[in-house]
């Protein structure tokens, strides 16, 4: 059962567990629900037929059932809200773990306010129907055939009489599942592209401002919500139509007993207590239908959540065994990648970079070059081909071994909104506070550092927001210098550095790449003539390599790329 739990709603394995703990303590209050009515039986027989037992009977049967009802609430309660409320904190745990063992090439292709609404809003709805609806509709399931039995063996007629309506009022609710699940789903889908539509107002509110579309976005925001309602109310009434039908039959199945129940009372198949039972127990199961259909509605409404969370889990992670590196040349062969099926980046792309050299992939923008490095990280999976890193494949090494050895510098640069400090300690999480300066001084930051309000304890706000472009890309190369890895990989660190601090910057990273494989993009040709080899890169290709020397007698693109450098560096406004 703990199995099939986890499977069809998406849980773990201590949430699992909680719920089979609350489906039995449902099964039994549903039980002893039933004693009142027995009770209310006993006292009939007393008042009305006159078959009286002992004053210390009904007392004792009375406090009987009010204590064991008060027990199996309580133990109801505590398994229903306090197991399953820690399942929410368990999930989203459960759900952050999953996304960390993913690939970044996931994370590219799924929105970041897609991924917060599953971790808050799908486990907030998933915790909600688990204390609410799964554990009270997996206990009537339980009960139902029970107590059927009990009155078909009573009297099959009166029986069927109070079964039969409940099973056509469940196959009703049952038959729109379809229909439920799919509007359900629309309705899933409308709610995430109005919270991207909103996250990407906000992000982009200077665009917005500058080019005046406040209006337009006002517009096409207030249009996706207006249609995200219609969806909704189409949903609700979709879901309250079988819920109204569903809610009919059951009202029916009382009519039902009491004229079947007539007749056979008239008729002198049962007395007149057989009779007052078969109506309490038609009563006490039609008010627990009525909560059973709600719970089973909330069951359709979760479950795009639940397929959207198990979608993550099942998304194949990258895999690799712990590994020592000793040598840490970087070989590509035949290398072929694209990010979408469609539209292949690179094509059987094969080069070397050697351990104590710098070497450098230019080509026009598009051409493929940040891609390769991105697979050279391992930040995406390549196709096919190889990428080998001291002759082992990279495929078959774990990120976290293959992290640890590799400093990144991407052009887009991302820091956390805490101190300067702590952006840059992200690097080496063990360094010391004096490591953390001297990597700060390597990277030129010191004279923007001291400028701070606090300097090294400046919280500079989400992604830097308090920092210029150069000063958060001197942040980045921080961290890189504070890493000290042996494979070194740079995509266009100069692109936000004005000309001063460049050159200082360059005179660093002559330090840093000592004794490393380095690997660097730079659009500024000038900085890379002396790097030991220069890969040329055309239209996911490699055109041709070798020295700055070498390149531009036989790589035309290679030369356009010097020509136009050069009519760049004499252009004047």
């Amino acid at each position: 059962m703990k199995e099939l739990f986890k499977k069809r709603f998406a849980l773990t394995e201590k949430g699992a567990s909680g719920l089979v703990k609350a489906s039995f303590s449902s099964f039994f209050v549903y039980a002893v629900n039933m004693l009142p009515a027995i009770l209310l039986m006993l006292l009939f027989d007393a008042l009305v037929l006159g078959n009286v037992k002992s004053q210390i009977f009904y007392i004792a049967f009375s406090v009987a059932v009010l204590i064991v009802m008060y027990l199996m609430l309580r133990i109801e309660y505590n398994t229903l809200y306090n197991c399953t409320y820690k399942e929410s904190a368990n999930l989203r745990l459960d759900i952050a773990n999953s996304l960390s063992e993913l690939p970044l090439s996931y994370f590219s292709k799924h929105n970041l306010s897609d991924l917060s609404q599953t971790i808050m809003a799908d486990v907030a709805a998933i915790e909600h129907a688990m204390s609410h609806a799964m554990a009270k509709a997996i206990g009537f399931l339980m009960f139902f055939p029970v107590i059927s039995l009990l009155l078909l063996a009573g009297n099959w007629k009166l029986g069927l009489a109070v079964v039969l309506p409940i099973v056509l009022s469940f196959l009703l609710i049952a038959l729109s599942k379809k229909i439920q699940l799919r509007e359900n789903k629309k309705y899933y889908v409308k709610l995430r592209d109005n919270s991207d539509s909103f996250q990407e107002a906000i992000e982009l509110q200077q665009e917005i401002r500058s080019f005046r579309l406040a209006k337009k976005t006002k517009q096409s925001l207030y249009k996706k919500m207006e249609e995200g309602e219609k969806i909704h109310l189409r949903t609700e009434i979709i879901a309250a139509i079988p819920m109204l039908l569903s809610g009919i039959v059951v009202q029916v199945s009382f009519a039902i007993v009491l004229l079947i129940g007539m007749r056979l009372l008239l008729a002198g198949e049962i007395n007149l207590l057989y009779f007052v039972g078969y109506i309490l127990a038609s009563m006490k199961i039609k008010e627990a239908v009525d909560g059973v259909s709600q719970n089973v509605t909330e069951l359709y409404y979760i479950d795009s959540m639940i397929h959207r969370i198990q979608e993550i889990r099942t998304t194949k992670k990258q895999t690799g065994k712990e590994t020592a590196l000793s040598n840490y040349g970087i070989e590509l062969e035949n290398v072929s990648f694209a990010y979408n099926d469609d539209t292949k980046v690179l094509n059987d792309v094969t080069f070397t970079a050697n351990q104590n050299e710098v070497t450098a992939l230019v080509g026009m923008s598009g051409c493929g070059k940040t891609s390769v490095l991105r697979l050279i990280s391992r930040l995406y999976d390549y196709d096919s081909g190889t990428i080998k890193i001291g002759g082992q494949d990279i495929k078959n090494i774990s990120t976290k071994s293959l992290f640890e050895k590799t400093s990144v510098v991407f052009q887009d640069v991302t820091l956390f909104n805490t101190t300067v400090m702590e952006n840059i300690r992200i690097g080496n999480q063990s360094a010391s506070d004096a490591e953390v300066k001297q990597a700060a001084r390597l990277a030129n930051c010191e004279d923007f550092i001291a400028g701070l309000p606090h300097g090294y304890e400046t919280v500079i706000g989400e992604n830097g927001a308090a920092l210029s472009g150069g000063e958060r890309q001197r942040l980045s190369i921080a961290r890189a210098f504070l890493k000290n890895a042996p494979i070194i990989i740079l995509d266009e660190i100069a692109a936000s550095l004005d000309v001063d601090n460049e050159k200082k910057i360059q005179e660093s990273l002559n330090e840093l790449t000592r004794n490393r494989t380095v690997i660097i993009i730079s659009h500024r040709l000038k900085s890379i003539e002396n790097v030991d080899k220069i890969v040329v890169i055309n239209d996911g290709e490699v055109e041709a390599f070798g020295t700055h020397k070498d390149l531009l007698s036989k790589s035309a693109t290679y030369h356009n790329l010097v020509e136009k450098a050069k009519l760049a560096e004499t252009f004047k406004y």
